[in-house]
């Protein structure tokens, strides 16, 4: 205490001595301050006529050069600290006293923190003589150069020549330490290191991303996350809002699709109810009456079930008359054939809604489609004379591996085409066939003595005579077989002409000709079909990974409006104005009803799907919330507006209190 008050009266009697410490301060400021006479005009008029500020300009920089290496100012002094967060031990605080910093140091290389010692018992440094030199070799300081991190190796910052720092774990600030204690010591936020290039590595095989701000961040579940692949690379400022959701030709597909499902036709003739079916729409553009495929006029209908509110394609034969039972119960054997290129049949019946004895076939409908016939061969065209495009190879043998995969279901299950035929063979989409039209003859033909394996070589000649009525554009130039074949062979390749060939020379008894010896014959052209098809797969799953988010904000946006001024609730008509409501009604405002500087609305997608994907969410990341007349703010976070939706959407699930007593 004696020692105290001595020294308190011996600083009092220095501070009388040399007057106010501001003065003193003011005058040595003044003194290695650069008189601004000098700067502006090259010379001060009151250099001798007690002006106090310096007037040599060298003078100025040695005062600030030895201010700045002063060793009485509170310079930093980096220390070594022990691993297990220890106070450091007398030997380093009587070094640290008594440790000087070298003029040399003025030019030395940037800071480097070095680790932490990984020993508590090796917080006190030693160096080889015992003594640690102050002295810093400026020649052997090395220019700090960020690179991955290895626990394993040890850096070491070597002195003048005379003493060795001694070694330990050398700090990088772009990964992460692996000793919690460590981390936990550590300068600042631990980033992920720009300069590598295995930063997922270097991160502890953690997952991250760039996002348009540079900066490294984890994926967030809730992120819209494009799914390749993708047509082009574009930067971030070229993507628009039609990035998030699905193609616009691709949604007009669709919705056209959806319009024609839908579509009715009122004031009609047509029966309404036919069995089970309803709300029938005729799908036939050709209204002449045409008996030469089926040996009775048939026509096609789009209808609605009443048993699964699903909608089928109806195919009626006019004017038939059952006479034999085992007849129509052969479509049950079709009912078997699961393949991607048949039309699928799911029932037939006999029918009198028409007024007369008609043969109805119930299959898939599939809306907007078209037949070869009338895509290819000009069926069912308005202007007549239509120059018909010449078909090329490659969708040629596309058509031809989709027809024998259909075959070969077929003839699989013991069964028979029997109608390969152009205006029976459905295009449901870019160069997508189906097989149609299956099973009718056996219904109508059931008297016919005929074996299947007979029948399923004739499949084969139809086959072939289908690809050269389509080859060559025209539906009558079988009528001139050789002519025909002259046509193909000018047109299309070798390894395709003798394809047709073989087809075409099906009911030859020479060989043993079946459809899996022909695919086997075109399996190259089979493999360039399946790599279309898994192309147009990964095109689908992009185009549906976009749409993967607007199910869930849907449901979201329904809960907030559920909740959001609810005019009355319990008899209480402010429910939605109290409490954790009032937030969501606020936040409303701010997801929906932003202006910006000149009052106009803030119509921005980005911004509204945003604050919806982190409210979903439930993140940490707090927004700023002003009420409608700016008298109150909450600072709140998105987990806590979730919390608060979900606790407001419970109560409105819960049963009233008369509900309770009955």
């Amino acid at each position: 205490m004696a020692s105290t008050g001595k020294s308190t009266t011996t600083l009092d009697d220095s501070r009388r001595a040399t007057g106010s410490p501001k003065m003193k301060a003011r005058a040595e400021n003044a003194k290695d301050t650069l008189c601004r006479n000098v700067t502006i005009y090259g010379r001060c008029r009151y250099e001798d006529k007690g002006c106090a500020f310096n007037h040599d300009p060298h003078k100025v920089n040695s005062y600030a050069d030895r201010k700045r290496l002063n060793v009485d100012s509170p310079s930093f002094t980096p220390t070594l600290l022990s691993s297990n967060g220890s106070s450091p031990t007398i030997a380093s605080a009587t070094m640290k006293k008594t440790a000087t910093i070298s003029p040399k140091a003025a030019n030395a290389a940037p800071f480097q923190p070095r680790g932490i010692s990984s020993r508590s018992n090796s917080s006190t440094p030693t160096t080889r003589q015992g003594t640690m030199t102050p002295d810093w070799s400026v020649a052997e300081v090395q220019e700090f150069v960020p690179q991955g991190f290895d626990g394993s190796h040890m850096a070491s910052l070597q002195g003048n020549g005379t003493s060795t720092i001694p070694t330990t774990t050398a700090f990088d600030p772009f990964v992460t330490s692996p000793n919690p204690l460590s981390a936990a010591n550590a300068v600042g936020p631990v980033q992920a290191n720009p300069f590598t290039h295995d930063t997922a590595a270097a991160l502890g095989g953690a997952a991250f991303f760039a996002n348009q701000s540079g900066f490294q961040q984890p994926v967030q579940y809730h992120m819209y996350a494009p799914i390749g692949p993708h047509s082009q690379n574009t930067l971030g400022y070229q993507r628009n809002v039609h990035d998030l959701f699905l193609p616009n030709d691709f949604r007009e597909e669709l919705q056209k699709k959806a319009a024609a499902t839908l579509q009715t036709l009122p004031n009609t003739q047509l029966p309404a109810q036919v069995d089970y079916f309803h709300s029938l729409v005729p799908l036939d553009l050709n209204h002449q009456k045409n008996a030469a495929i089926f040996g009775y006029p048939s026509w096609v209908y789009k209808a609605q079930s009443s048993k699964d509110g699903n909608f089928y394609a109806l195919r009626r034969l006019e004017g038939f008359r059952l006479t034999n039972e085992k007849a129509i119960r052969s479509v049950q054997a079709w009912k078997r054939v699961c393949s991607g290129s048949v039309v699928t049949v799911h029932d037939a019946f006999t029918s009198r809604s028409f007024q007369d004895s008609s043969l109805i076939f119930v299959t898939d409908y599939h809306p907007l489609s078209k037949t070869l016939a009338e895509q290819h061969l000009g069926a069912g065209n308005r202007f007549t004379g239509r120059q018909n495009t010449h078909i090329p190879e490659q969708i040629l043998w596309s058509y031809m591996t989709q027809l024998g995969n259909a075959l070969k279901a077929i003839h699989s299950n013991g069964l028979a085409a029997r109608i390969i035929d152009a205006s029976k063979i459905l295009l449901t989409g870019k160069n997508r066939i189906r097989l149609s039209a299956c099973a009718i003859l056996d219904v109508v033909q059931f008297d016919t003595q005929r074996s299947v394996a007979d029948l399923q070589r004739q499949d084969l000649v139809n086959f072939g005579q289908l690809i050269v009525t389509l080859g060559a554009n025209s539906p009558s130039v079988m009528h001139n077989p050789t002519k025909a074949m002259e046509h193909f062979t000018r047109a299309y390749s070798p390894q395709l002409k003798n394809s047709v060939f073989w087809l075409l020379n099906g009911l030859q008894k020479d060989q043993d000709r079946n459809i899996d010896i022909f695919i086997t014959g075109i399996s190259s052209q089979l493999m360039s079909t399946f790599d279309s098809a898994l192309h147009l797969d990964d095109q689908l799953t992009s185009d549906l990974s976009r749409e993967l988010e607007n199910g869930r904000l849907v449901r979201l946006m329904t809960k907030l409006n559920l909740v959001n001024e609810r005019p009355e609730y319990e008899h209480d008509r402010q429910w939605a104005e109290n409490g954790e409501r009032y937030f969501l009604k606020i936040f409303r405002d701010y997801v929906f009803h932003q202006v910006d500087a000149q009052g106009d609305p803030v119509v921005d997608l980005g911004h509204v799907l945003t604050c919806l994907n982190k409210l979903d969410a439930g993140s940490d990341e707090k927004v700023t919330l002003v009420s409608r007349d700016e008298q109150s703010c909450f600072v709140v976070s998105y987990k806590e507006l979730k919390k608060a939706l979900e606790s407001s959407f419970q109560a409105l699930l819960k049963p009233s209190a008369g509900r309770r007593i009955h």
